[in-house]
């Protein structure tokens, strides 16, 4: 199976980072922002930098959306796993529109409520994880696992 693994520098990078039980098994692609940690990345996978997209920054997103498109189209995963933040949105509506399967792994540091991405990203993805038990009872798509 191939998977695109899309995520922001940070936290986000550090949560599919230790993920890597799963995804170390399968071809896989990366779409994160160039920054100190995730320029390790260069060394051993394939990796696409896209600008980073701060939230509810409206005009990255125009810009990063056809570039999301593109990717999907031509780097064909299987399977595109996202951990935030807002750029998971980009990959969730080209999944959607591209016919591939999305999933998101919300932040830990989201006990209450879904993030405004995880708002965003829930009706049209095709899984939902959580790190709460209490998320997983407030929205019936989300399903708890565990922590990361």
């Amino acid at each position: 199976m191939k998977l695109m693994l899309v995520c922001t520098s940070g936290g986000h990078f550090a949560t599919m980072k230790s993920l890597e039980r799963f995804w170390s098994q399968h071809e896989r692609v990366w779409v994160t922002d160039f920054k100190e940690d995730t320029r390790s990345l260069t060394a051993t996978e394939k990796v696409h930098w896209l600008p980073y997209q701060a939230p509810r920054d409206i005009a990255a997103f125009a810009l990063n959306l056809p570039k999301a498109i593109n990717l999907v189209w031509s780097e064909k995963p299987d399977l595109i796993v996202s951990t935030g933040a807002s750029i998971a949105v980009n990959f969730a509506l080209a999944a959607k529109l591209t016919g591939k399967d999305f999933t998101f792994i919300e932040s830990l540091s989201r006990s209450r409520e879904l993030s405004l991405s995880g708002k965003l990203i829930y009706p049209i993805c095709n899984e939902l994880y959580v790190q709460w038990p209490s998320l997983s009872e407030r929205y019936d798509k989300a399903v708890f696992a565990g922590h990361v």
